[in-house]
Parts: structure tokens; C-alpha cells; sequence
């Protein structure tokens, strides 16, 4: 078997050496080249044609983002972005995702050489996926409408739903490719949808910066979950990296529980344990989304969401980035429908305007 071919593009040599030495330590992948910025990287890409590149998030003589944006217009190729685990690195990196970049390894602010040792299995795994993965090109700019403004979006409402709102939950779980696949889904919900519990694979130190982001896009208010808050309609809660997160009833309310404990399916957060607590607590008032993601993690606890009565959609493979979550999902009988990602949100709320007619219908 071929072996997979590895350019890595950093701007310390440390790095670079340590890299490199993980990389030819695998049976399956070889470091065909190491260039210390982007204008030596290209002509690496060129002349040794690989099949993923690892690259640093802040580079000199031509910034990271900016070398990743003219690859994926031009030569679409994986990228596993290197960041730091300081705030800017965290939405330096988020903008790479939504470049096209792949993945992301957190390499630590001090400690840098025994960090990226230790995270030596994260980085090869996932290189490998990259190696797999469907690659997206850059998106193009939006289409402006006549006299050069972009054109307005139409609003979207759930159209008298009545309490609807407050009784559903609409449960999220993705990873490889998540990102960008949970901010598609999110940006096409209304304001006033049920709410959102999202349990993206992200480390500690970026999920705030992520839910930020998605604040920033969407109709719905998106945050950061905190342990014991009240879930709120027109509102999308993310999971904290580095903790579980979870749904409980207190009373007539929904509130989300943030812990500590073991990673489960080598995940903290784990889509596991957000997808189980929906099918005990929500029940059937629950709706589940599996987007893009590398494993089986969520797959099982989503086919206990359905026999609990939930209605899941799982994403199809061909606008998955990795057809992992959502092929074991289906594998194990969890799907109701199986979907592109673009008809998601609006099947979703199609959904709710029907059960909401049965429910009017009923009284």
C-alpha cells in the first residue's frame, strides 16, 4: 500500500524536526518535505505532489489563512491547520475550517516540543483521515443583488407553533468537518426555532470562540453551555471542550448539566452522552442531527433516541467531509432520513410546522 505523503509547512525548525519525526515513524505515511513558510511550501506542493500538508496557523513572508485560501481555490488539497491554544488561535483556526481546512491540532503555548510529542497518535490520525477526506473548495463570494449589495435573506419563521417551542430540542452531533456543517444547519434556523444542544469534538479554549462565531451568524443566540442554566427556546448551547455535556428536567424545564468525567468513545465532549440524556429525559419531543464526523461516536445513543420516539436526520455521504458518525448511524438503524446537508434545516422545520399541525389538530 502506498504510503501516504506528508508536506510540513512551519516556521520553527523544532517543530518542523519534531514533525517530521512523527510523521516517518508511521508505517502508513512518509514527511516528504518541511518548509519554513508558504512561498517555499508551494514549490514543495508542486514538484512533490502530497497528499496532505500540515500548516501552521501564523507564518512569515505570507500569512497562513492567505496561503490557505489561494490552495483551496486553486489546488484543493487537505490541510491539518497547527494552532496555538491562545484566543487568537482559536479564531485564526475557525476561519481555516471555514477555508476548507480539514482539521486542527492545539499545539500548547509553552512546552511546545513535549506537547506536540505527546500529541503525536491526534496528529497522525488525523492525517489519516485528511488523507480520506472529501475535499471543499474555497467557498465563492455570495451573489449581489442588482447595484452591488448582497441580496437580503428571506425570513424564516416557525409560523405559529404555539408552545411547540419550548417542549422540542433539536440534539447535534458532529466532529471532522463539524464546524462548518452545524454552522450550515444553524444559520438556516429561525429565531424563535425550539432550542439547540451541540456537542461538536472540539479541545478545551476554542468552543467559546466557536459559539461566539455562530452568535455572530445566526438568527438564534448561540453560547457556550454552563452547568445548570435553563435551555431556552430561539437559543443553541455548545458543549464545552474538555467536558461532557448533557440535558436534565427541573420541573417544567429543560437545563443543560456540564461535567467532568472519563472521555467516552475516546471524546470529552461526547456526542454519546448528549444523545443518551436526550432519549432518557426528552424523549419523544426530541429531533436529532448526526453531521460529518470521523468514528462511530453518538451512533448507538441515537438509535436509543429513535425507540425513545425521537425523529433523527443524518447526513449523506456525499457532502460529509468524513462519512463516519453518520454511516455507523445508519448502520445501526438510528436514521429517518438521510440527507444532504443544504436540505437539513429546512426538512427540520418542515417537520416541526407538520407536528405542530397534528398537535393544533388534535385539540
Amino acid at each position: 500500500m502506498a504510503k501516504t505523503k506528508v508536506v510540513v509547512v512551519d516556521d520553527s525548525a523544532l517543530v518542523r524536526s519534531i514533525l517530521t519525526e512523527i510523521i516517518n515513524r508511521q508505517p502508513d505515511m512518509e514527511c516528504t518535505g518541511a518548509a519554513a513558510d508558504p512561498l517555499v511550501a508551494r514549490e514543495m506542493i508542486r514538484t512533490l505532489n502530497p497528499d496532505v500538508i500540515t500548516l501552521d496557523v501564523e507564518m512569515p513572508k505570507m500569512d497562513g489563512l492567505d496561503f490557505l485560501s489561494r490552495l483551496m481555490r486553486l489546488r484543493p488539497m487537505p490541510v491539518v491547520m497547527v494552532s496555538t491554544l491562545t484566543e487568537r488561535g482559536a479564531e485564526v483556526t475557525l476561519k481555516a475550517l471555514e477555508l476548507g481546512a480539514i482539521d486542527f491540532v492545539a499545539k500548547p503555548k509553552i512546552g511546545v516540543a513535549d506537547g506536540i510529542r505527546q500529541l503525536a497518535q491526534d496528529i497522525t490520525d488525523k492525517i489519516r483521515v485528511a488523507a480520506k477526506a472529501h475535499i471543499r473548495r474555497a467557498p465563492a463570494p455570495a451573489p449581489a443583488a442588482a447595484g452591488g449589495a448582497a441580496a437580503p435573506a428571506k425570513p424564516v419563521t416557525m409560523a405559529s407553533i404555539g408552545r411547540l417551542s419550548t417542549e422540542k430540542i433539536i440534539f447535534i452531533g458532529a466532529s471532522t468537518g463539524g464546524t462548518e456543517a452545524t454552522k450550515d444547519v444553524l444559520v438556516n434556523l429561525p429565531a424563535d426555532c425550539p432550542a439547540v444542544v451541540i456537542t461538536q469534538h472540539m479541545p478545551p479554549g476554542f468552543t467559546k470562540s466557536y459559539a461566539a462565531r455562530l452568535d455572530g451568524l445566526c438568527k438564534i443566540r448561540v453560547k457556550e453551555a454552563q452547568d445548570g442554566e435553563r435551555i431556552l427556546p430561539g437559543h443553541g448551547y455548545i458543549a464545552p471542550g474538555g467536558f461532557h455535556l448533557s440535558v436534565e428536567r427541573s420541573g417544567a424545564n429543560y437545563i443543560a448539566r456540564v461535567q467532568d468525567g472519563d472521555p467516552v468513545n475516546r471524546h470529552k465532549p461526547s456526542v454519546e452522552v448528549l444523545f443518551h440524556s436526550a432519549a432518557k429525559v426528552v424523549g419523544p419531543n426530541a429531533l436529532g442531527i448526526m453531521l460529518t464526523g470521523m468514528g462511530a461516536d453518538g451512533a448507538k445513543a441515537m438509535k436509543v433516541m429513535k425507540d425513545a420516539g425521537s425523529y433523527n436526520f443524518v447526513q449523506d455521504e456525499a457532502t460529509c467531509v468524513v462519512f463516519g458518525m453518520p454511516r455507523e448511524a445508519i448502520a445501526a438503524g438510528a436514521a429517518d432520513e438521510v440527507l444532504p446537508l443544504q436540505q437539513i434545516a429546512p426538512r427540520l422545520i418542515e417537520r416541526l410546522r407538520s407536528t405542530a399541525g397534528m398537535s393544533l389538530n388534535r385539540v
